[in-house]
Order: structure tokens, then C-alpha cells, then sequence
């Protein structure tokens, strides 16, 4: 450990030179997606990019993200009445500042990437010190940070991180991460859907029956600036009617996204009667095919039966392009089951700074949690 010591940086510009080459695992660490972040970021939400050297090699890359909860006007408002209210009070009092290590606008292991192996105590020391930097850097701005939550790691890392110098923080397990490994026997949408239940494919036969009608297109970078207010509309009915959220993306973010990425981020349009009725994203991640964000037009989600359709199209573009698996993110467990994911649990650490609070975080945290209640399915013979 005396040879790894890390730098923050608050600006892409100021990024080493190879940050890239040690970020290659992950192109959600790179710099053509941060700088999408950089301009075009949640307006609650500043990141940081923290560069881990061995001497002077740089030889890991961290994300960090600070939202601050006090600018939404909104955390979803799909729940409960009183519930929403007991949680809107809580989150603006004693949670409003939370500082992410990771990657919070995207489901999965995103916080790190290595270019060398650094053991796990080692690491998760790291990672504390990371965070206490930025506590320091806030407290010096005269902002106190409530909340830091360490995002989202698969239960072998996050088994060994508790063995360390995460083993005073609260672990939690949120919804679970749909995940659908694909068979590499599947050529093309013919073989999936053979491979299915006949109750199963009579949905994916009565889904595109519903879909008569709607035209889907792959948007370029001049239709997604052409449409764009439209696209904010769809994606922010959605949004809001989502259980809980800590950020909306700002208005150009889609447009950023696809002139920074091109080819890695994928935008496809949805039109009725010449219409943009909904729209889905996909991230291109090596061989890891990620969803995004999307948005639909209610009345033609309910008669065209639209976000089935869509998880349809995003899996039959996955086995189409040679994609090993496709991450399907955390909401509609059900239905992302019933098209072929399956639930994978990861874990996160939260700690408050508030000494008292922290000793009831997780029962905090428990009550906070929206409820969680689903079947998961099983599609294939």
C-alpha cells in the first residue's frame, strides 16, 4: 500500500495521457463517456475521476458521483402517498448530500478498472481514503456530505471487500440485477424463440401482433438533435412514474451521449403514424450489451404492448451482434423474466457521516427501500 496513492481530477482535460489504455476493461470509464458526463451531466450531479498510481504508473481509474437531492423537485412518484412523503422529508433532511463511488446512472460493476492487480485490502482501504478525500474537498466547500455509498459489486468482490476495511459498513442488496446470458447456440431471433415454452411464445407471437403498426428506425446523430424534445418528453413520463429516482438527465444528454460515443451508445426510435412514440438506448461494452435508458407514450405502451416489444428488439439485437450477455438493469423484474433474464444480486455499501445515524442505517435504509414483490418466470423449455 505505501507504493498506491491516487489523484482527483475534476476535469477530463486534466486526465493522464493513458487513462484510456488502463481503463480498456470498461468503456463506461473512458474518456468519451465521462466527457459525456462532463457535459452533460444530471444538473444535482458533479463527478470526479480518480486516477490510482503504483509510484508514478498510473494503473487503476475510479468514478465518483456527488448528487445533491436538494435540487429535485421529485424522487418518483409511483408509491404510496405517505410513504412518499415520509421519504421526501428524510432524503431533504438528513440525506440530501450523498457522494456515490461508482457510477450511479448505470446498473452494474462500473466504479473501477485495473490494469494491474491490487489485492482486495488494499483496494477497499483505497477506496475509503478516496472517499474521505472528497468528504474533506466537500466540507471545504462548506458542504456537508450525508451519505457515501460504495455501488454496486458481484458477491465475490463484495464478499472479499467486507473481509477488509468494508467490514464496518452496512452491506445492502437492492432490486436485483436482470441479466441475460445469451445461449451462443442462437444465431437469430428464429432460434430464441424456438427455444422458448409454447406459453412463452405465444406472448412473443401475441407482442408482435399488438406491434402492427409501429415502426422502429436506429437513430443518427441528427435525429436524435431533431427529436430530442420529444425524446425528454418520453423519457421523463417514465421517469417519474419510476419508484425512486436521485437525478433526471439534463435535456442534451442523449444528444451528447451519441455525438461522444457514435457507434457505442445505439438510440432506436419507436413511430406510429409518423409519430415518436418511445424510444430505447443501448451501450455497447465489449462483449456486454447494456440498456439504457428509454420512454414510451402510455396509451401506446398499454395498446401496442411497446416495452415488450422493446425488450423483444434489444435481445434480438444482442444475439444478432454476437453479445455474450445482456445486462437488463434493475426495474420490471417480472416482464425482463419473462423474455429470458435472470436476477443476479449485488451488493452495495452505505455508511452516514452522522456517527448516531449510522448505527440504524440499515433499518433506515430498509424503510426507505421501495417494496419488492415478483414471480420470476421461466420462458425456455
Amino acid at each position: 500500500m505505501e507504493n498506491i496513492t491516487f489523484k482527483i481530477y475534476s476535469t477530463i482535460a486534466t486526465l493522464p495521457e493513458n487513462w484510456d489504455e488502463v481503463a480498456a476493461s470498461n468503456h463506461f470509464l473512458q474518456t468519451p463517456y465521462l466527457q459525456v458526463l462532463e457535459d452533460s451531466a444530471p444538473t444535482n450531479m458533479e463527478c470526479f475521476y480518480l486516477g490510482i498510481f503504483e509510484k508514478d504508473n498510473l494503473v487503476g481509474v475510479l468514478l465518483s458521483q456527488y448528487l445533491d437531492l436538494n435540487k429535485l423537485k421529485s424522487f418518483g412518484e409511483r408509491d404510496i402517498y405517505i410513504k412518499r412523503i415520509v421519504r421526501n422529508f428524510i432524503f431533504k433532511n438528513f440525506a440530501s448530500h450523498v457522494l456515490f463511488l461508482g457510477n450511479n446512472m448505470i446498473t452494474g460493476q462500473n466504479a473501477y478498472a485495473l490494469s494491474k492487480e491490487i489485492e482486495h485490502e488494499c483496494l477497499s482501504k483505497l477506496l475509503i481514503d478516496c472517499s474521505n478525500s472528497l468528504i474533506l474537498y466537500f466540507k471545504n466547500k462548506g458542504v456537508k456530505i450525508h451519505i457515501v455509498s460504495f455501488k454496486d459489486f458481484y458477491k465475490q468482490n463484495a464478499t472479499l471487500f467486507k473481509k477488509n476495511d468494508f467490514k464496518n459498513l452496512y452491506e445492502f442488496n437492492a432490486q436485483p440485477n436482470m441479466i441475460f446470458n445469451l445461449n451462443e447456440n442462437w444465431k437469430s431471433k428464429e432460434g430464441y424463440v424456438a427455444a422458448f415454452t409454447k406459453k412463452y411464445r405465444d406472448q412473443y407471437k401475441r407482442a408482435h401482433k399488438k406491434y402492427n403498426g409501429v415502426i422502429e428506425k436506429e437513430l443518427s446523430l441528427e435525429d436524435v438533435s431533431l427529436f430530442e424534445d420529444r425524446i425528454n418528453e418520453l423519457y421523463h413520463y417514465v421517469a417519474k412514474n419510476a419508484p425512486f429516482n436521485t437525478f433526471f438527465l439534463a435535456d442534451n444528454h442523449f444528444s451528447t451521449f451519441k455525438e461522444q460515443c457514435r457507434n457505442r451508445f445505439k438510440i432506436f426510435g419507436y413511430f406510429l403514424n409518423d409519430k415518436l412514440v418511445g424510444f430505447h438506448t443501448l451501450l455497447l461494452n465489449g462483449e456486454v450489451l447494456e440498456t439504457y435508458f428509454l420512454g414510451y407514450d402510455e396509451e401506446v405502451q398499454k395498446n401496442n404492448m411497446l416495452y415488450l416489444n422493446m425488450l423483444y428488439n434489444m435481445t434480438e439485437f444482442g444475439i444478432e451482434n454476437n453479445f455474450k450477455k445482456i445486462i437488463f438493469g434493475r426495474t420490471a423484474l417480472e416482464i425482463k423474466s419473462s423474455i429470458g433474464a435472470e436476477p443476479v444480486y449485488m451488493s452495495g455499501f452505505i455508511l452516514h457521516t452522522n456517527s448516531f445515524l449510522n448505527k440504524y442505517i440499515g433499518k433506515i435504509f430498509q424503510k426507505l427501500e421501495p417494496d419488492l414483490e415478483w414471480n420470476q418466470r421461466h420462458p425456455f423449455k
